[in-house]
């Protein structure tokens, strides 16, 4: 029996314009906690070996700069599909490459939410993919757009996730020891939002694990 959850086995990463310009543009969340948690999602795919789709536009034709370098330090060795269709589905490359991965359940990271994660999110649904964006590592112009592109894609079926959420699910068990290490770096190292949450009290006699 399939598992209805995203595992390793059945999921693929989709990246697509985390370019400065693109960057530089939002305001529906801060952008160094934007690039945070797109950097963690680069790296749970790197620990749980999903299959991933990076995508950019524009930067053959010099109007844009390619992956910024946080994100492209995580996925070095991963081809960039540069295009110029806003809806990166409509590109040929980059719609091989997602077929070419063989998995049904995209995991979904674009900027902007309104636009270039909506538009291939659309589409993957209706060609039957199911589709996960993750709410807190894409970013619209406004958090009025971000919103209401989420609330597009849900209506048509999609499934909003964290990127939390997502390195839970895809490690689901304390036991799974090849992962352990890495799910509680991703969750609980020096550089995690988790840890750095300003708006978080410790209380007295209690560790990250309790």
């Amino acid at each position: 029996m399939d598992d209805y959850l995203l595992t390793p086995k059945n999921s693929a990463l989709i990246i697509i314009d985390y370019q400065p310009t693109q960057i530089n543009s939002i305001a529906s969340i801060k952008r160094e906690l934007l690039v945070k948690n797109i950097v963690k999602v680069a790296l749970t795919a790197k620990a749980y070996n999903l299959p991933v789709v990076l995508s950019t536009v524009n930067v053959k034709s010099g109007v844009n700069k390619p992956t910024i370098v946080p994100l492209k330090k995580v996925l070095a060795d991963q081809v960039e599909y540069d295009r110029t269709q806003i809806n990166a589905w409509e590109d040929e490359e980059f719609y091989e490459a997602v077929r070419a991965t063989r998995r049904r359940k995209l995991v979904m990271c674009a900027l902007w939410t309104e636009a270039c994660l909506t538009f291939p999110s659309l589409d993957a649904l209706n060609e039957g993919y199911a589709v996960y964006p993750v709410v807190d590592a894409v970013g619209g112009t406004s958090l009025t757009a971000h919103k209401a592109a989420l609330w597009r894609v849900a209506q048509a079926g999609a499934v909003n996730i964290s990127w939390v959420q997502l390195v839970c699910e895809l490690q689901r068990d304390w036991n799974r020891k090849d992962t352990i290490a890495d799910f509680r770096n991703l969750l609980f190292g020096q550089d995690s939002p988790i840890t750095k949450n300003e708006h978080r009290t410790p209380i007295e006699g209690l560790t990250s694990s309790d």
